[in-house]
């Protein structure tokens, strides 16, 4: 592994450097009392306009559809930069991270060249209408049906976990076209209109105050064929463009999480019948395994960042980094709440504590978004360590002689 840039990775890597740090300046570390969300979009689409306009997004994207053209490492060095800073990327991060290179890579060029400037600038918003109730990770299980009618669609069923489906103007869904074929063979995508008659969205509000989550309900919602993505049946191929990107997107530790560090320091802070927490051997030890995890995880990315570099594409390795994260976060962030005993569910906003606990009510999600340990532990085994596939006895059975779970 190579963990020094070339010449021209360090020139650009300074550009991008100088750049944020005077574009980035007015964003500050968040106070701990939580921007109002109407705040919080405005940030978002003000943050992603400024990069926009200096010609800092679709880094790796073709020029000829609004990109820059230029490779993965430099696209990796603006986020390893954009991530010192506090500027808010959120809003965006499914959106030009899973959908807009899905809608490039199988829509047609007509397509392309409406929706992707418009979501490069941060004018339009998008997000990925995949898990349903019955069908989570089990993508290949999803019930939502279009039914076509003349050059249209109509998309009736339910989807769930959809993040900023509330704020978002546009979305690709995956549907079934065919229940008479097997699972994986049935399937289409579409790009649906979040303001469309018959799209109904409910807020999902969670455990930590917030409603980034969405339930998304289709009733005779009407798409055009021209907005299909990939031909009819393929929707599966056309799903793994978007997972693809997905679990490269959260392979990684989140932004700004807590480490060891942050458990040290409540280590160090926290009295016990017998001296400072930091003292005792056990808790030493949880402090060394959440090392031992952390490194393992930047090296694993270090280790992808190599593969790119060369010109390679990761591998199935990225599995590992998402399943490692978030355990560990969960492990990590349990451990000290535990530690901090009562005063870790009565925090000052803004503390460390603070943030631990929010990562705490996070880890969960984090176990679930991108793939579940489960799903990801079978990618694993099967295309890192060679062992025999999963049993799956129901690939080649009609979906339609299936019982729902």
């Amino acid at each position: 592994m190579d963990f020094n840039d070339t010449p021209a990775e360090a020139a650009y890597r300074a550009q991008v450097r100088a750049w944020i740090e005077e574009a980035a300046s007015d964003y500050a570390e968040p106070s701990g009392t939580p921007f109002a969300l109407d705040d919080f979009v405005a940030r978002c689409k003000a943050w992603q306009l400024r990069k926009f306009e200096a010609g800092y997004v679709g880094i790796t994207w073709p020029k000829a559809i609004g990109g820059q053209g230029l490779t993965p490492m430099h696209q990796i060095i603006f986020n390893q930069e954009e991530s010192r800073s506090y500027a808010p990327t959120g809003l965006y991060s499914i959106g030009l991270g899973m959908c807009i290179p899905t809608v490039f890579t199988h829509g047609a060029p007509e397509i392309a060249a409406r929706y992707v400037p418009k979501a490069l600038s941060g004018e339009e918003v998008w997000c990925q209408l995949f898990s349903e109730p019955v069908a989570g990770s089990d993508l290949a299980g999803i019930r939502t049906r279009a039914v076509r009618d003349g050059d249209e669609w109509v998309i009736d069923g339910q989807k769930v976990w959809t993040s900023f489906a509330h704020r978002s103007d546009f979305g690709i869904v995956v549907t079934r076209t065919d229940f008479d074929a097997p699972k994986h063979k049935g399937l289409s995508m579409f790009i649906v209109d979040m303001r469309a008659p018959g799209v109904e969205v409910r807020p999902i509000r969670q455990m930590s105050g917030g409603s980034d989550f969405n339930e998304v309900f289709f009733t005779g919602v009407r798409v055009a064929d021209s907005h299909r993505l990939g031909e009819v049946g393929e929707g599966w191929k056309v799903s793994l463009t978007t997972l693809m990107h997905e679990r490269l997107a959260v392979g990684g530790k989140p932004r700004h999480a807590p480490g060891y560090q942050a458990l040290m320091e409540l280590a160090k802070r926290v009295e016990t019948d017998s001296g400072p927490a930091i003292e005792r051997a056990d808790v030493r030890q949880r402090i060394a395994d959440t090392y031992i995890a952390d490194e393992g995880i930047s090296l694993t990315q270090m280790r992808a960042l190599s593969a790119l570099s060369r010109g390679q594409v990761p591998g199935p390795e990225q599995s590992i980094s998402k399943v490692v994260v978030a355990k560990t976060m969960q492990e990590m962030t349990a451990f000290a709440m535990e530690l901090a005993e009562a005063s870790g569910f009565t925090v000052e906003p803004g503390s460390d504590l603070d943030k631990l606990q929010s990562s705490y009510m996070w880890s969960a999600g984090l176990r679930i978004a991108g793939g579940t340990d489960e799903i990801l532990r079978n990618i694993i085994a099967e295309r890192v360590l060679g062992l025999p596939g999963d049993l799956r006895p129901d690939k080649d059975t009609p979906f339609s002689q299936l019982k729902p779970l």
